[in-house]
C-alpha cells in the first residue's frame, strides 16, 4: 500500500474511505481529482461473493450490473451449487474457504455474503475486520448477540454495508412511511404481519441414517461454526432454514421483508416483551411431539414497544405457518389479504393502512378511500437504482448512505430474533424424575409465559433459560 502522507492514494485507500462521501459527491475526470495516481468513483469495484450459487449467484449478478463492476473472487463450499457462477465470471478466483480467500485475496473492495444464516455473522466480521464493505442477505444473523455485534463492528469500522432486504429501497416502504408520517390514519398502536411460510419442512424429527457427503461438497466448511452433525440430505439445499442450528425458521426468512416498513414507519427500536404460541406435531396418543432441533411448523409471536418520543406504544403481532390476523371490516369479501408471500397491517385511531410483503402496494382500508387519498409530499428519497446499486454507488460515495445499512438493520434483525427466542423457549419442557433425555413431561412448559427482555443487557429478565438462545457456542473449524 503507498503512504498516504504522499501526494497519491492507492485504489484501496480511496475504496475503504468512500462511505464518508457526502451526498453531493459527483463523479467527475481523473485528471480533476489529482492526477494519474488517483482512483476517481467511476472506477470499477473488485467484489468478492461468500456463497456464490443460489442466492448468491443473483446476488452477485445484480452488483456486476452487466460488467460495471468486476467479479474478483467466488468462495462456495458446493462446487456443483456454484457452477453457475463459475461459467459466468471465468476469470474470478475459486476457493472453498472463505478465510482463506480474504487472506490470500488482496484486490477484494467489498464482499457479498449469502449463505445459510449460522455463517452470516462470521463471514462478514471476518471482512469487515479486513476493512471490506459487506452486503449481508437476511436476516442479518443467526443470533441476536451477534447482530448487534455487528452493528458495533460496522460503526467502528466505517464500512459500507447493506442487509439483503430489498423492499427497504422499494417505492411502497417509502410510501408506508410519509404515509404515517402524514397522519393519515391517526395514532398506530397495533401491526399486524403474516407470511405463507415456511415452504420447507419444520417441526419434524431430527434426521437419522448415514449418507455419502457428496463429492462437490465440503461439509465440514458448510457447518463451519455450528455443532458436528452428519451429513443428511434432509438439511440442504434450502431445507437448512427449518433447522435451528442453520436456519431462523419463517419469521427469520420473512420478518426483515415485511416488518421493516413498520419499523421504520413507527420507529420502534427494541421490544420490552416477547410472547409465543407454537403449532407442534401431535402423534396417535395425543401428545404433543417435541422436536428442538427444528422451527415449528406454525407460530404466532406478539412484541410490545414501548412509548418512543411521544409515540404511543405498539404491539406488533407476527404470524406464520398457515396461520392469519383477522380479516378486517373494511376489507372486501373479494380482496385479498396482502399477498402470496405475505402483508402487514397498521391498525390507527383513525383508519387502516395495509400493505403486501416488501412493503408493495400499500392501501388505505376500506381501498375505496383510495379514489380520493391524495399522496402526501415526499419526504423521502427515491431509490431509483435499486437496493443492489444502493450499496455500490454508496461505496463509490457517489451517495451518502444505504437504505438497509446495519444501523437500522442490526437492531431489526435483534427485534426478530427476540421472536426466535421466544418460539424456542415455549417448546421447552422438564424431564420426568429418573428419567433419561427424550422422555419428556408433556405437562410441563416453563417457557410458556411473557419473556422480558433488557435491550442494553442483551437478556430474558424473567426466565434465565431462555438466554442460552441469545448467542452460541461456535464450533472450530
Amino acid at each position: 500500500m503507498k503512504n498516504k502522507n504522499k501526494s497519491t492514494l492507492s485504489r484501496r485507500d480511496f475504496i475503504a474511505g468512500a462511505g464518508l462521501a457526502t451526498a453531493g459527491f459527483m463523479i467527475v475526470p481523473r485528471h480533476v481529482l489529482g492526477g494519474t495516481g488517483f482512483i476517481s468513483p467511476s472506477d470499477k469495484l473488485n467484489i468478492a461473493g461468500i456463497g456464490a450459487g443460489g442466492k448468491g449467484f443473483s446476488d452477485l449478478s445484480a452488483m456486476w450490473n452487466n460488467g460495471a463492476e468486476n467479479i474478483v473472487a467466488l468462495c462456495d463450499v458446493d462446487e456443483l451449487r456454484a457452477a453457475d457462477a463459475y461459467k459466468k465470471w471465468p476469470k474470478a478466483a475459486k476457493y472453498k474457504d472463505f478465510r482463506e480467500m480474504l487472506e490470500k485475496q488482496t484486490d477484494i473492495d467489498a464482499v457479498t455474503i449469502s449463505t445459510p444464516d449460522h455463517t452470516h455473522s462470521v463471514a462478514a466480521m471476518a471482512a469487515m475486520d479486513l476493512g471490506k464493505h459487506v452486503y449481508v442477505q437476511k436476516p442479518l444473523t443467526h443470533d441476536i448477540y451477534e447482530a448487534r455485534l455487528l452493528t458495533e463492528t460496522a460503526r467502528k469500522k466505517g464500512v459500507v454495508t447493506q442487509m439483503g432486504n430489498q423492499g427497504a429501497s422499494g417505492e411502497g416502504t417509502v410510501q408506508v412511511m410519509e404515509w404515517v408520517d402524514s397522519g393519515v390514519i391517526g395514532e398506530i398502536t397495533k401491526v399486524h404481519a403474516w407470511t405463507n411460510r415456511p415452504i420447507w419442512p419444520q417441526g419434524i424429527p431430527t434426521p437419522t441414517g448415514s449418507f455419502k457427503v457428496p463429492k462437490t461438497l465440503d461439509w465440514n466448511l458448510w457447518l463451519g461454526t455450528a455443532q458436528q452433525r452428519e451429513f443428511n440430505p434432509r438439511y440442504l439445499p434450502f431445507k437448512w432454514r427449518g433447522w435451528w442450528d442453520y436456519g431462523t425458521g419463517a419469521l427469520g426468512d420473512m420478518a426483515c421483508h415485511i416488518l421493516d416498513p413498520a419499523y421504520r414507519a413507527l420507529k420502534l427500536g427494541h421490544p420490552t416483551s416477547v410472547e409465543a404460541s407454537v403449532s407442534n406435531v401431535f402423534v396417535e396418543d395425543f401428545q404433543e411431539a417435541y422436536y428442538p432441533d427444528s422451527c415449528p411448523p406454525a407460530s404466532k409471536i406478539v412484541f410490545e414497544f414501548p412509548e418512543r418520543d411521544g409515540k404511543p406504544p405498539v404491539t406488533l403481532i407476527w404470524y406464520d405457518g398457515g396461520i392469519m390476523p383477522d380479516r378486517p371490516e373494511e376489507l372486501g369479501a373479494d380482496e385479498m389479504m396482502g399477498n402470496w408471500d405475505g402483508g402487514l397491517l397498521f391498525e390507527g385511531s383513525r383508519g387502516k393502512l395495509m400493505a403486501d410483503c416488501y412493503g408493495e402496494n400499500p392501501r388505505l382500508l376500506p381501498t375505496s378511500n383510495m379514489n380520493f387519498f391524495k399522496n402526501p409530499e415526499q419526504k423521502y428519497r427515491r431509490i431509483e437504482e435499486g437496493h443492489y446499486q444502493n450499496w455500490v454507488r454508496a461505496i463509490k460515495g457517489e451517495i451518502k448512505e444505504t437504505m438497509s445499512d446495519f444501523e437500522i438493520a442490526g437492531p431489526l434483525t435483534e427485534t426478530i430474533l427476540i421472536g426466535n427466542l421466544a418460539l424456542r423457549s415455549y417448546s421447552m419442557r422438564t424431564l420426568k424424575p429418573g428419567k433419561k433425555p427424550g422422555d419428556w413431561d408433556p405437562y410441563s412448559f416453563p417457557g410458556r409465559k411473557k419473556l422480558l427482555w433488557d435491550s442494553k443487557t442483551l437478556k430474558v429478565t424473567n426466565f434465565d433459560e431462555a438466554n442460552q438462545f441469545v448467542k452460541r457456542d461456535y464450533r472450530k473449524f
